[in-house]
């Protein structure tokens, strides 16, 4: 019986390995695997044969007749081993590699290869980098030699595991991308602004430019917090909650002003709205002889007035809360 057709390679050293003698490497960063794309590369194996060899290293184990049983652990090629399981091939051309390292050559190996296909996610990307500075003491400096980047890449992309899970799965989701997780790490220390972002982000599909402009007036608003009553931080945090965006309350020396934010047409008209609404809860309350500061609406605080406006004595209850002292 002649032996099937099989492709030649560069490699002078290429055996031929059955699949189920292949174990998966522990070492693998990357953890999320597309079966559409999956699919898609089984399809081509099976009519053009895997073209690039897996890389393995081979572990000898000992029999009860005394005789030596091989084994193998994938270092490189996780993809194209379940792809060619996928269509039942029973053989891969694999490249054994011996090394004394064991574990922190098939890490390297392993990261080196994925990020040089550029489809790593980067939460996966940061696990396998963190594993290398834990696992083997490595420094960020010596890491970011080995796969070819500056300690600031390393160090920054190993910071992005400080963000809360929920965070950390919407960038492997592809909800958020890298650029946006590195800008909520600019207000990590503040939860609920973080969060008020984080959920922009994601019903918003808000860009990496405006989240950062964001972030840097939430670093503005940090060095102005001093001039702010707990009333006023309260009052913020539940127009905030209202209106599903945020808002901002300045102080200065004659009154203030209320900011509002918004990022399309449709936010400005749902902000509007939600306003319409307030002044809506507030006349019925009125009517009904229960006008109360603590009705005015979802149970939010009411609004201030504008900056240098003085309601009449005699109209404060009717007007102080209407919403046409008010402009977006």
């Amino acid at each position: 019986m002649n032996e099937p057709y099989r492709p030649p390679t560069r490699y002078d050293s290429v055996f031929w390995v059955e699949t189920e003698k292949i174990q998966p490497n522990p070492y693998q960063p990357r953890r999320e695997f597309d079966e559409e794309r999956l699919k898609s590369l089984a399809e081509s194996i099976r009519q053009y044969g895997i073209l690039q060899p897996l890389t393995v290293t081979r572990i000898e184990n000992r029999k009860e007749d005394g005789g030596l049983a091989s084994r193998y652990e994938l270092i490189a090629g996780e993809r194209r081993l379940r792809a060619a399981k996928l269509i039942g091939l029973r053989e891969v051309p694999v490249v054994i590699r011996e090394g004394d390292e064991g574990g922190k050559m098939k890490l390297e190996l392993a990261i080196i290869e994925n990020l040089q296909r550029e489809d790593l996610n980067a939460i996966d990307r940061a696990r396998a980098l963190a594993q290398l500075a834990k696992e083997f003491g490595l420094s960020h400096a010596e890491i970011g030699a080995k796969i070819g980047r500056s300690r600031e890449y390393v160090s920054n992309s190993i910071r992005l595991l400080i963000l809360p899970e929920h965070i950390q799965q919407a960038v492997v989701g592809k909800e958020l991308s890298e650029g946006h997780a590195r800008a909520l790490l600019m207000v990590n220390d503040k939860p609920e602004e973080r969060d008020t972002l984080f959920r922009e982000i994601v019903l918003k599909k808000s860009s990496v430019r405006m989240v950062e402009q964001a972030v840097r007036r939430i670093a503005q608003d940090k060095i102005r917090k001093h001039d702010k009553t707990p009333e006023m931080m309260e009052l913020e945090k539940s127009l905030t909650e209202t209106l599903g965006t945020r808002v901002v309350i300045e102080s200065r020396p004659n009154g203030g002003r209320v900011l509002i934010e918004f990022f399309s047409p449709e936010d400005l008209s749902n902000i509007v709205s939600a306003l319409a609404v307030r002044e809506a809860d507030t006349q019925d309350a009125e009517k009904g002889g229960t006008a109360d500061a603590g009705s005015t609406g979802a149970g939010a605080a009411p609004l201030a007035p504008p900056a240098g406006t003085k309601p009449d004595d005699g109209n404060e209850g009717e007007n102080l809360y209407s919403v046409k002292n008010f402009s977006v």
